[in-house]
């Protein structure tokens, strides 16, 4: 973050006594003072400076605004009634759904605008379910909610977040789009689906949201958090190995690789459970300290964990990639709690281990802010309609962290004044 703007929030909110969750929200008093606007001016300029018309540019800083200070559900119609009702919502829905204007330049120049402010140390794909009433918003159907443990109607998107230890957020989506909407023809013309979307499993969805974002210029490549337990993991890999993209992927206990260190049991013996080679390797576990800026504070903790060479199962002829099998044991009497491989062979068990931990962080603000920013909330049925509020409302999320100091602001014991 800028020094300025890094400089203002922190006078403000300890001018303000912010320091307890209460009160906090897209509504209350952080976004309605000098660092919010100060934010939210940075983030116009950035972002909206490649609208070609005076009218786009006004059209966009409305409806970010209308995203940061709508009350309830995020749609035009909530985000219209704060700027003038009627019309405004008949112009902003032109705006969002029948507009031309392309919103991954956008998604680019917020990539950029973070770098710049929070120093990104990873970037985590996120599965995001999107449940509908109704049948004809792009890409709904029925699916199974690993979330909730049930199945529901709705939408399957995937982003990608900038994380870091203070804050994190979404910059670039993908749709997930099952096989009636690729194969359907009366579907896809009534909600303006590409051409070029086609056939893809979540797991090629999730690594196409992450390889979209690497082509990206002026983006620096950070390790990617990804969970590949659902998936075919070496193709994913694969993937993102030829595309200059660091991967730690988590993965499931029964995940099959080979000990690649001949000094260690399990050497020779060919594919192995990755939870049976932990356990074989108790012994080697050590502490490992990181930081939870997960649940409200920044608190110090301390996990179990190790780290081995393996590799995974590679076809007759094919060299077997070196990948280090990370685990992490809640309960040091118990099998290990989660798992994951990553191509960083050079990396620390401590680094490795804290680099996992983003994704509590991820968790953590899409849960406190982007569901307030409305990135669940568009309610149209067009696919370059939900991209381009999807887009609106990542930025409203960035608007969000940045312009509130979030670790003290859960702090125990004191109130807002």
């Amino acid at each position: 973050m800028s020094t300025s703007v890094a400089t203002k929030r922190r006078t403000v909110l300890d001018s303000l006594g912010i320091q307890h969750r209460t009160g906090l929200g897209p509504h209350s008093a952080p976004y309605r003072n000098a660092v919010a606007d100060d934010v939210y001016d940075e983030l116009c300029a950035t972002l909206f400076s490649g609208f070609p018309r005076r009218d786009q540019r006004l059209k966009a800083e409305q409806y970010l605004r209308g995203l940061l200070t709508a009350q309830g559900r995020k749609s035009i119609r909530n985000i219209a009634a704060q700027i003038g009702g009627a019309a405004a919502e008949q112009s902003l829905h032109h705006f969002i759904s029948s507009s031309t204007w392309d919103w991954r330049p956008m998604r680019a120049a917020l990539a950029g605008f973070l770098e710049q402010n929070s120093c990104p140390q990873a970037w985590v794909v996120r599965s995001m379910p999107i449940p509908k009433a109704g049948e004809h918003s792009v890409g709904v159907d029925r699916r199974f909610d690993p979330e909730r443990g049930q199945v529901f109607r709705g939408q399957q998107a995937f982003g990608v977040w900038f994380a870091a230890e203070e804050l994190s957020v979404p910059v670039n989506w993908r749709l997930f789009l099952p096989d009636p909407w690729v194969k359907d023809r009366t579907r896809r013309d009534r909600a303006e689906v590409p051409e070029g979307a086609g056939e893809e499993t979540l797991e090629e969805c999730a690594v196409a949201a992450a390889l979209d974002t690497a082509r990206w210029q002026d983006v620096t490549r950070k390790p990617l958090l990804l969970d590949i337990r659902g998936g075919a993991g070496r193709a994913a890999l694969n993937r993102l190995a030829g595309a200059g993209v660091p991967v730690v992927a988590r993965i499931g206990a029964t995940c099959r690789l080979s000990v690649a260190d001949r000094a260690l049991p399990g050497f020779g013996a060919g594919p192995l459970p990755a939870q049976q080679i932990l356990e074989s390797l108790k012994g080697l576990r050590r502490p490992v300290g990181w930081l939870d800026t997960a649940s409200g504070t920044r608190t110090s903790r301390t996990s179990l964990a190790t780290v081995v060479r393996v590799a995974l199962p590679a076809p007759a002829g094919e060299r077997m990639r070196p990948l280090l099998l990370l685990g992490e044991w809640d309960d040091p009497r118990r099998p290990p709690s989660r798992l994951w491989i990553t191509d960083l062979t050079g990396a620390t068990v401590g680094t490795l281990l804290r680099l996992t931990k983003l994704s509590r962080r991820v968790e953590r603000d899409f849960t406190q802010v982007g569901e307030g920013a409305g990135l669940r909330d568009f309610v149209g049925r067009s696919f370059r309609g939900w991209h381009r509020h999807i887009t609106l409302a990542s930025a409203a999320h960035a608007a969000t962290v940045l312009a509130t100091d979030w670790d003290t602001a859960f702090e125990p014991g004191r109130t807002a004044s």
